[in-house]
């Protein structure tokens, strides 16, 4: 029996013209073979009537780009050379191949790119945004991008599964998208149905990881197999009343959490009022490439208007000297924190006991504070020590989430005499101080 060159599940994907289509696929079933041969074919349907198509292909990094030209697109037009040939006998086959980008003789182009917000801009072109559920900042990406196929160009999404805190996902699961998004999903057992010839027993023997089988393989949204804090637990500890300075009591004790940036990472102060037994959120601020004197003033003025019981600052290579600084100013209330596997393990395991225990209130619904607590994920090294990584995109590197981290330290273990510490200056003698409405809720331009 002759083996098919195109299983049902990729003739249905080829076979729906659908403006915008978007397809979860499993691993190892052709999903790059049959999403380029769409660009392909789109192609060479238009040279062959005289016209030229433009297609931009955004991968997750260039190796992945190159890859995809080299594995998907130049095979697919090695394939399609002899119909070409046969359909336009006069015009010689000779497509110009670069290690990103081909362009065929009668002036289509498709390209491959690394995908970020800026290489998602300036151009106008069909688009496949190839694993989707894997670009970094893919939101932002999405908000670049979208405006480039605003002119009636064609859109296609793939990916397998990678969470729930993605774009990717959204596109997925939004019902209110279904009349507008044609939706392909296919996993190992689909595919195999349709002929794909796979031993699922073998693989799933052979991988030895019911979470990643789960994920890679039958689709499923396993955010929490990885994620430290899931959005579940995260969920559980919002509210709306978190955040928001008119609930704050100046005699109430109060604890910050501060994370050390300069360039890429940001700037991060979290403060958590003592509220009975729960630690509310009453102000987050968060500011990138900032001075080390504008980092200290806002600290200062923390400092002024809260009750500090205790401040846990990062300490690690570049927040040696403004801990230090802040000794000099503020004495035993200040305690530097190295950030080293162990810290880091301790810190992270009291942040998820409080929101295992519900004993911190975050505010709710800011998507930058929810990706960063959700973004920082427990692996195991190559020695099986533990580690804490978090992706670094253009939000930073999880910095909100160890503040977060560092405030909820700083108040398991306090080790000041409270009763030394005055209250903080009453609401009314803050109205000269500027960045916040004083009857509402946080100046969101001081940064989340």
């Amino acid at each position: 029996m002759t083996k098919p060159i195109l299983y049902p599940y990729q003739h249905r994907w080829l076979q729906d013209p659908a403006r915008f289509k978007i397809g979860m696929w499993s691993r190892q079933i052709g999903k790059t073979f049959t999403t380029t041969l769409e660009i392909v074919l789109d192609c060479l349907d238009a040279e062959v009537a005289g016209q030229r198509r433009r297609w931009v292909l955004l991968s997750r990094g260039e190796r992945q780009a190159k890859e995809a030209m080299l594995t998907g697109i130049q095979p697919a037009l090695n394939a399609c050379a002899a119909v070409y040939k046969t359909q336009e006998a006069a015009c010689e086959w000779a497509p110009e191949f670069t290690a990103l980008e081909v362009r065929l003789p009668g002036g289509s182009r498709i390209t491959a790119l690394p995908a970020n917000p800026d290489t998602a801009r300036g151009f106008s072109a069909n688009v496949l945004l190839d694993e989707f559920a894997f670009h970094q900042d893919s939101r932002k990406i999405w908000q670049a991008l979208f405006p480039v196929i605003s002119a009636g160009h064609l859109l296609r999404v793939v990916s397998t599964p990678n969470g729930k805190g993605n774009k990717f996902y959204e596109l997925m699961t939004d019902p209110a998208l279904q009349p507008l998004w044609s939706r392909h999903e296919v996993d190992i057992h689909r595919a195999v149905a349709d002929g794909l010839p796979r031993q699922i027993a073998e693989l799933k023997a052979g991988l030895n990881d019911p979470d990643a089988w789960a994920q890679e393989y039958e689709l499923h949204w396993l955010d929490e197999a990885s994620a430290w804090l899931s959005y579940d637990l995260i969920d559980r500890c919002e509210d709306d009343d978190a955040g928001h300075l008119q609930h704050h009591n100046p005699s109430s004790l109060c604890y910050l959490g501060v994370d050390i940036g300069a360039r890429h990472d940001l700037f991060v102060i979290w403060v958590l009022e003592a509220v009975g037994d729960v630690l509310w959120t009453r102000e987050v601020i968060a500011k990138q490439r900032i001075s080390f004197a504008e980092q200290d003033a806002l600290l200062d003025d923390c400092f002024q208007r809260y009750r500090v019981v205790r401040c846990a600052m990062d300490q690690s290579g570049m927040g040696e000297k403004p801990v230090e600084d802040a000794k000099r100013r503020y004495g035993s209330r200040i305690e530097g924190v190295l950030f080293t596997s162990a810290s880091k393990q301790l810190m992270a395991t009291i942040a998820k006991d409080a929101f295992e225990d519900r004993k911190v209130r975050i505010p709710k619904g800011v998507r930058e504070i929810r990706e960063d607590l959700h973004k920082l994920q427990k692996v195991t090294s190559p020695t099986g020590a533990p580690r804490f990584v978090a992706d670094r995109d253009s939000d930073g590197h999880a910095d909100r989430a160890w503040a977060l981290f560092l405030a909820l330290y700083a108040a398991d273990t306090p080790s000041v005499d409270v009763t030394q510490i005055q209250s903080a200056a009453p609401r009314e003698a803050l109205s000269a101080w500027g960045g916040h409405d004083h009857h509402g809720a946080a100046d969101l331009t001081r940064g989340w």
